[in-house]
């Protein structure tokens, strides 16, 4: 028999999937297109959400016990951001915290009325949408650079020159690195304009792919 508590359940789910959904599919994934994070953040609202939910109305009987019990789950759930086998950028860091304090929101918040809740979801959705509008991503490579000649700084507009040509990006800045004096090499962060490509790289920060990635590109 379908109980009072499930359909209400239902219904901040809907709530919590389409908020969620808004969140990642249009601001998220339409500017930085990374399909791995998309299906890490989809799934671990869904899965933060149906635990806070069981665990506040089915330990419901435990009374006194169960306000302990919150306490630590919620501790849990936050800690799970530190789930994870490579480092995550900050801007994801962020993406991940904000959709799971919004399940924990939409789960835990039995006393407000929908229309509160609605609000909720509607204060935060705005909030990351100002963001991604205000403060805009610009995409950059790491580059192992062998002219040493170039890299000093009265030659510049050399270095972006021949930058632009080997690499066929639109150069905005670049920033000089770890120099290795015995090689004559160096690490050149390039900042280039996203007009000249479809999307930024997920791998454009890398200098070295290590196995996972090989097995990640497969997958995903």
């Amino acid at each position: 028999m379908i109980t009072t508590e499930f359909l209400q359940m239902l219904l901040r789910f809907l709530v919590s999937i389409i908020a969620n959904w808004i969140i990642i599919d249009r601001l998220y994934y339409k500017k930085s297109k990374r399909r791995d994070f998309y299906f890490t953040f989809m799934l671990i609202s869904i899965a933060i959400f149906f635990l806070v939910f069981f665990m506040i109305f089915i330990l419901e009987d435990l009374k006194g016990k169960t306000g302990i019990g919150i306490g630590i789950g919620l501790f849990g759930i936050f800690s799970i951001m530190r789930y994870r086998t490579d480092t995550m950028p900050v801007r994801e860091m962020t993406y991940l915290f904000v959709l799971i304090a919004l399940s924990v929101i939409n789960a835990i918040a039995a006393s407000a009325s929908i229309v509160e809740i609605l609000c909720t979801n509607a204060i935060v959705i705005a909030a990351v949408w100002v963001c991604e509008r205000q403060l805009k991503v610009q995409p950059c490579k790491y580059v192992q650079y062998d002219r040493m000649e170039l890299i000093r700084p009265d030659r510049y507009p050399d270095l972006k020159a021949d930058v632009e040509e080997r690499t066929g990006l639109r150069v905005k800045r670049i920033e000089v690195g770890g120099i290795d004096m015995l090689r004559d090499a160096a690490v050149l962060k390039v900042y280039y304009d996203l007009a000249d490509t479809t999307v930024a790289s997920s791998i454009d920060g890398k200098t070295k792919l290590k196995q996972e990635d090989f097995y990640s590109s497969l997958i995903f």
